[in-house]
């Protein structure tokens, strides 16, 4: 899926969509990708001189690659985060970096979802982590 096909699925415009791209594999599995291009507003102040990107992104950005596993359950409404769990962070992200993600989607029960997300940078782990959202 390309940006403007993710638009159908998530309620995420500019500058918060953060992912480029992004397929199902199967029925339970995501894949994305984001290149970091360097302009973004949260490299702004993270840090002056030595940008590096905010982890709390990352897990958005992995948030919204899952969420095209959702795609036909979002009609009329949104993903909402209601957990973020065992969050771990293993490499700093800079501009210039591309990150890919994978996405798994490990249970849900009625309108929640519980998912598990993996990104990395050149083949590395860069931040992995356990999350639930609501179709609300």
């Amino acid at each position: 899926m390309t940006r403007e096909e993710l638009k159908e699925i998530l309620p995420h415009r500019e500058p918060m969509l953060l992912i480029d791209n992004a397929q199902c594999e199967g029925t339970d599995t995501a894949l994305g990708s984001y290149t970091v291009r360097g302009d973004e507003f949260f490299l702004q102040g993270h840090f002056p001189g030595n940008p590096v990107v905010p982890g709390v992104i990352l897990c958005e950005i992995m948030a919204q690659a899952c969420c095209v596993l959702l795609a036909g359950r979002t009609q009329g409404k949104t993903p909402y985060y209601t957990g973020i769990n065992k969050v771990k962070f293993r490499r700093k992200v800079v501009p210039g970096d591309r990150i890919d993600i994978r996405c798994r989607l490990l249970k849900n029960m009625g309108s929640f979802y519980f998912a598990e997300g993996q990104a990395s940078v050149d083949g590395k782990p860069a931040v992995s982590g356990e999350f639930s959202f609501a179709l609300v």
